[in-house]
Parts: structure tokens; sequence; C-alpha cells
């Protein structure tokens, strides 16, 4: 199965007949060859006849979408920038310029929906290094949705960015709010220079008496040495449960398992506690974090 077939499928179900119509027709034209204006149109008119909505995706075919290509998930999209990702996908020219080009003047027109979907198409696309720069611009971007769109459930930043951009990236992502623990292919670029960048954002952050976003811990992995440590130590006075697991998970990110246990023992919330005991005994990759987004943990923390 390829990436568009898995769309097609899990779309399908969410569209009415004269929804399903409209896409068959425009996947029509676009694989019989159209201009980069019409192709804009055709993008952009898919929104007349897909309303957006989640696509609220069993289990089952998220891991197809990982196993097709790792680190992609489809687990939050919507049925219209996946309609429309079908529409890119529907090319039969993807691999030449000319098609480069619509896409690229695509990009230059599309409003923010029509961005999104068109930055979460990138890592599908045949040589998708050609779109370096656009998705650099992207993660530039203000709106939070578009930034997501190309460095959250995607292994585009990870594979392609340079290590100036990729740790940009990074940065950016605490800077924004976005999830860092989906910014996919984080674990296998750490480095210390972005512990030191991450450690930077601390001090800034503690010195305006600003909150640390509990997955800025996550880009510190094994590296840092003492300025690490003395970082997290300081984080548990006064630390709520949310706090508390984050640290716990970044000891034992950087070896210190029984300091992650030592945590576990003492911790009063069933939830942060269940972290804590995971990390200790060896769970330490970057998607446990998921488990800190549970709703009676973000509400201690708030």
């Amino acid at each position: 199965m390829k990436p568009s077939e898995l769309l097609r499928e899990a779309l399908a179900p969410h569209l009415s007949t004269t929804a399903q119509t409209a896409l068959d027709g425009a996947l029509a034209e676009v694989a019989g060859g159209v201009s980069s204006v019409r192709f804009g149109t055709l993008l952009a008119g898919l929104s007349r006849h897909i309303k957006s909505r989640p696509l609220e995706l069993g289990e089952a075919v998220v891991e197809r979408g990982l196993e097709l290509v790792p680190d992609w998930s489809i687990e939050r999209w919507s049925t219209l920038e996946t309609g429309r990702v079908v529409l890119i996908l529907g090319r039969s020219d993807l691999a030449s310029e000319a098609a480069a080009q619509a896409l690229e003047d695509a990009f230059k027109f599309a409003d923010e929906g029509e961005t999104c979907a068109l930055a979460k198409s990138l890592p599908l696309l045949p040589a998708p290094e050609r779109f370096v720069w656009r998705a650099g611009e992207c993660c530039r971007s203000n709106m939070r949705t578009v930034f997501e769109s190309t460095a959250c459930d995607s292994p585009y930043a990870a594979r392609y960015f340079d290590d100036v951009a990729w740790k940009q990236t990074v940065i950016k992502a605490l800077f924004v709010g976005a999830p860092l623990w989906r910014v996919r292919g984080l674990d296998g670029r750490l480095d210390e220079d972005l512990a030191r960048m991450a450690l930077d954002l601390v001090d800034e952050r503690r010195s305006a008496g600003r909150p640390i976003p509990p997955d800025l811990w996550l880009c510190l992995g094994g590296f840092a040495g003492e300025r690490a440590e003395r970082a997290l130590e300081d984080e548990l006075q006064g630390a709520g449960a949310r706090q508390r697991a984050a640290v716990g998970l970044a000891f034992a990110r950087r070896g210190e398992s029984a300091r992650a246990a030592d945590l576990a023992a003492t911790e009063d919330h069933p939830i942060a506690a269940r972290i804590l005991r995971a990390a200790a005994e060896g769970r330490i990759d970057q998607e446990l974090h998921r488990a800190l987004e549970d709703p009676s943990l973000v509400a201690a923390h708030a």
C-alpha cells in the first residue's frame, strides 16, 4: 500500500457522494496534467466539498502509516487537508520539474489551510529534499498550525534540515508551544550544542520568572554535564506532578534511572508515578512525553 492509498481509504468514510465525486473529478484532472494555476484552483476548491473535521482514525490505521513511512503520523489530520494531500499525490508527474514548480506556486498563493496540507505532503513526495527551503519557511512561520504541519508528526525536518535549521526548529517549537515530543527524530539528533541552547532558554525563562516547558528537558539527552544536573535539580524545587515526571524522565535519559525510581517512589500523582516508573525501567524515548498531556497533569501544572 502507498501512503496515498492509505489516505484515500481513511478519508472515504467521511465523504458524501457529492464530495467523493468532486475529489474524483479533481484527481482525474491532475492525473491528466494541469497548469500551475489550475492545480492551485483545484487544491483551494476542495473546501467547497470537504468540510474540515478530524479524521478520527483508529490506532491500527495510524500504525499502518508509521509502517509505510517511519515517523509519519496522520493521527491529527483533518478531512480537508487529507483530501488536499490525496490530490497533491494524485499528480502523475510528481518527480518532474513542472510539478515542483506547481507546488512552489501553490505554496506562494496558499491560505493557511492549504499551506498546512502542502507542508504535510512534503515527506511523501519524490526527492523531498527539493523542498527543504520551503519547509524551512514553514517552520519560520508565525502560524503555529503551519509550523506544526511541517515540524510535527513528520520525518521531514529530522531527515532533511541541516544542523542550523534543525536546531532553530526545535527551539522554535518551545517558543510557540508545539509539543516537542511530536518533532519526530528528535532523539536521533541530540547533541551538546542543542542541550546548551535549551539550557540557555531555561536561564532566560527563570530570569523572567516564566515557567519551563516540561518537554524542554527532552533536548538534554546525555549532554551538558553538571549544568544540566543543576538545572534539573533546581526544577524539582516546588515542582508540580507534571514537572516532576518530566524531570524524572530527563534524569533517566541521562542514564540516571535510579533518580527516576526515587522520584517514582515518592510521587502521589498516579499518572506522574506511572511515567516515572516507566522511565526508571528504561522507557526513555521521546514518545513517553505523550503521557504528560494527560488532562489531570496539565491541570495540575497550570
